[in-house]
């Protein structure tokens, strides 16, 4: 049984999100995003202009005549959320926390290939393997990943994304398009995922989801304040009424963020930074821009 606040913010999530997967937002979804390559379908005599390679010499043999092989391009996309339900997840200072934007964001992209008839399957992880939802098409299905997203409560507290990773490789068999949405610590040497990315690249289409609050970004004049890490439980007092402490700070948060989209790149993985309190469809409409005039 849902309690009311769950169930009033999967409501309000679910308006939200369907508003805006607009028929544009879901059109440059579509573009980009599209069901890849071809699949097998039948045999049939083979006919002068046929491309003798793809005679089918079984059945020819079978048949003592040439057949070849038929093909239908595949149009439908499998999507994959692997979602970050780590500590770190419920810090917010405007208004809404991280793992709240993170639900938004699955159900907007959920939302959009579910209107591109495709299927979408969940992956939640911690620094383990949380919860598998398995890929399945449907407005119902959506509405079950967004009420697993934001009524979850998980054993672990760290991240883990190299596990994560590896995982979607070993359930995908198909080519998929995973959306990787995490507030991504920086590859450590417990969690190098730079490389597993890199290999889950070359089987699949790969875009991160960088999930970040502007306290992470730049701190507020506010004297006196306790920083804690939710992954590690340790806190930190420090002045922000320090000019020079804030300008630290903010430069080592745009150092380690450039650091970041370095090493992704490297792995030829594309990137989308969002904020909470911030607007996000047109950055997403630009990425579709730009994926589409790459290809």
């Amino acid at each position: 049984m849902l309690d009311k606040d769950l169930t009033a913010k999967i409501k309000r999530i679910q308006f939200y999100t369907s508003h805006l997967v607009s028929a544009s937002f879901a059109g440059e979804y579509e573009s980009v995003f599209k069901g890849r390559g071809i699949q097998f379908e039948d045999v049939r005599e083979y006919v002068p202009g046929d491309d003798v390679r793809d005679i089918d010499w079984n059945v020819t043999a079978r048949e003592l005549k040439p057949y070849v092989k038929r093909f239908v391009e595949e149009r439908e996309n499998t999507v994959i959320l692997a979602v970050d339900v780590s500590a770190s997840g419920e810090f917010g200072t405007n208004h809404r926390k991280k793992n709240e934007l993170a639900a938004e964001i699955s159900a907007v992209l959920a939302f959009a290939a579910t209107r591109n008839n495709d299927k979408v399957g969940l992956l939640m992880f911690s620094d383990r393997i949380e919860l598998f939802v398995p890929p399945r098409k449907g407005r119902k299905h959506v509405l079950r990943i967004i009420r697993e997203i934001l009524s979850f409560s998980g054993e672990g507290v760290g991240t883990d994304i190299s596990s994560a990773v590896d995982y979607v490789g070993k359930i995908a068999k198909k080519r998929a398009t995973v959306f990787l949405i995490s507030d991504f610590p920086l590859p450590s040497a417990e969690d190098s995922y730079i490389r597993p990315l890199s290999l889950l690249k070359r089987r699949h289409d790969v875009v991160g989801i960088c999930v970040q609050d502007r306290m992470e970004k730049r701190l507020p004049a506010a004297g006196l304040i306790d920083l804690q890490d939710l992954e590690t439980g340790k806190t930190i007092t420090v002045d922000c009424s320090d000019k020079g402490l804030r300008r630290r700070f903010e430069e080592m948060s745009q150092r380690r963020n450039e650091e970041l989209q370095t090493e992704l790149r490297g792995a030829k993985i594309d990137f989308i930074n969002v904020e909470t309190g911030e607007p996000y469809i047109n950055d997403f409409i630009k990425f579709f821009h730009m994926r589409r005039k790459r290809r």
